[in-house]
């Protein structure tokens, strides 16, 4: 049985290309924002696409774009901001969910605050469907299907190609502020949190050893639930190899520097400095990279037992193509379970694996 699919955040940089995606699949969403001047131009553009206004601070008028059943796409970020009067009002009505936080302490508290709410009411709510963190979750899930009794599992975020041109606005700033909030990881079968970039990992990634440093990942929420005998989940990210051991320097000198008042006001400054122009790279720019994840399964002796490695388009232009997937798998029926879930949870691992190969995320071999 299929709804509405509602895009909010519509004529955004993420919103647009999750649109266009959903278009590719023959679906027409339903455009949302705050300006109906930019609403009405997209929706015209596109072939004269249904829209309506709403404010994320108003959580009465997204419910009001909203029924039972209908699929609400979000892409209005930071979601730690904005995101939880969204969530709120889809899950109210019974709404399924899917957005593109990269946010791991917004997913936390999602589902904390409203997992029973969705269950309640036969809602699936898919947080961070998204390269951020989707490719990860399904390279650890692939890596302990094969390894079933492995105890550690590490997971890495790499790029083949240069970001330095290539990173949105909103990326930026997620990243900028990441570097002051604690990062959530697996440790002795319990979550915990630790600074960001307080390690770092190497990996091999075409045949080459690539550094990254520690980062928060969905894959430390939903992995050890559904593998009982992981005691250790990491995440890594290493889009630029060659600066993450000085970022981990950068990340403990601004920890330091934020628990002063002057300190954390400088820091936010060079952190809006560093965020540089709303939008995010034009086609031409995501074709010049590739995303790489790779997940390496061990033994308590830390013995590698598998690795595998799975490789897509740019990291927006692989977003986009997710969100649009999910919305669409929602819509007709066919996640397992209500409440605020991961990917694996909601649809079979096989589905999973198959529906990213047809967006061009698939396994490699190094």
């Amino acid at each position: 049985m299929s709804g509405t699919i509602v895009v909010l955040g519509a004529t955004g940089y993420t919103g647009r290309l999750a649109v266009e995606a959903l278009l590719r699949r023959g679906v027409r969403p339903v455009l949302a924002g705050r300006r109906a001047d930019e609403l009405a131009r997209l929706a015209d553009h596109l072939g004269g696409l249904q829209w309506a206004t709403a404010d994320v601070t108003d959580p009465e008028s997204v419910r009001t774009l909203l029924g039972p059943g209908d699929t609400l796409l979000t892409t209005v970020g930071p979601f730690e901001r904005f995101g939880y009067l969204v969530a709120e009002a889809a899950a109210s009505v019974g709404a399924h969910y899917v957005d593109s936080t990269g946010e791991v302490g917004f997913v936390r508290e999602i589902h904390r605050r409203y997992d029973d709410v969705a269950r309640r009411h036969g809602a699936t709510m898919l947080p961070a469907f998204g390269y951020d963190y989707v490719p990860g979750t399904l390279a650890g899930a692939l890596a302990l299907a094969e390894a079933p009794t492995a105890q550690r599992l590490e997971i890495g975020y790499f790029a083949t190609g240069s970001l330095r041109n290539g990173l949105s606005h909103g990326t930026r700033t997620t990243m900028a502020d990441g570097l002051t909030l604690p990062t959530t990881v697996w440790r002795d079968k319990h979550l915990t949190d630790v600074r960001t970039a307080s390690a770092v990992s190497t990996f091999r990634v075409r045949g080459r050893r690539r550094t990254g440093f520690l980062v928060s990942g969905t894959e430390v929420l939903f992995l050890p639930a559904a593998h009982p005998s992981l005691t250790s989940v990491e995440v890594y990210n290493g889009w630029f190899p060659a600066l993450s051991r000085a970022i981990t320097v950068t990340s403990a000198l601004a920890n330091q520097l934020t628990r002063r008042p002057a300190g954390a006001r400088l820091v936010d400054r060079i952190s809006t400095l560093a965020t540089g122009p709303a939008g995010g790279p034009d086609e031409a720019e995501r074709a010049r990279t590739l995303t790489h994840a790779v997940a390496r399964a061990t033994d308590s002796a830390d013995n590698t037992l598998t690795e595998v490695h799975l490789e897509g388009p740019s990291i927006y232009s692989l977003t986009g193509e997710l969100l649009a997937l999910a919305a669409q798998l929602l819509d007709t029926g066919a996640a397992h379970l209500p409440g605020v879930v991961g990917p694996i949870e909601a649809f079979d691992l096989s589905v999973i694996e198959n529906e990213c190969a047809q967006v061009g995320l698939r396994r490699t071999t190094t």
